[in-house]
């Protein structure tokens, strides 16, 4: 150090091929790179999912072309398309069968809300049964409005992740879902 050098003024030199960065961003950077997809999809919504990883729109531009149909290989979930209630205990089972971190997508009307069918044999909305990280509006959605979606969930990723997956001890995401719990019965 020179004379009259402070030590704050000391620059690293670091070489054109190394790259210096917090482990936990470059887990989320990798995470959000090579997401892959387990479909569900039972309905017109799934016609739009298939022309999503055609090549006409190309999924693999953002890391997400690899279609998996085993749930211990996935670890994103795109519900597209209505849920009856007698598919609703293999889609919880996938969703449990699938490795922490896992994230899902809503996609199209039906698996969000229910969309126009109000019986009591379609699940009214996924996400009281499963967490829902993101909604694709829609009936059925544009493969573009999937592919914003897939976009914005890299993003939050990429903001939200860590090495020891503490975002998934959060409270919100442990409680039981609304569907699962109990309801008081009342005798009267």
């Amino acid at each position: 150090m020179a004379l009259g050098q402070s030590s704050q003024e000391r620059k690293l030199e670091v070489p054109e091929n190394v790259v210096v960065t917090k482990l936990d961003e470059l887990a989320s950077w990798c995470r959000k790179n090579s997401l892959w997809p387990m479909p569900f999809a039972t309905a017109c919504c799934g016609i739009e999912l298939m022309a999503t990883g055609a090549s006409k729109h190309d999924l693999a531009r953002f890391g997400a072309e690899v279609f998996r149909f085993s749930p211990r290989q996935c670890d994103l979930m795109i519900v597209a398309g209505r849920v009856a209630m007698k598919m609703l205990p293999v889609l919880q089972r996938i969703w449990q069968q699938m490795h922490e971190p896992k994230w899902c997508i809503s996609m199209g009307a039906c698996a969000s809300t229910g969309g126009v069918f109000d019986t009591y044999a379609v699940v009214q909305g996924i996400d009281r049964f499963i967490p829902v990280d993101m909604y694709v509006p829609g009936c059925p959605p544009r493969p573009e409005q999937l592919i914003q979606s897939i976009i914005d969930l890299q993003d939050k990723i990429q903001r939200e992740g860590t090495i020891q997956g503490a975002e998934f001890d959060l409270a919100s995401r442990q409680k039981p879902k609304r569907a699962l719990v109990e309801l008081p019965v009342y005798h009267t």
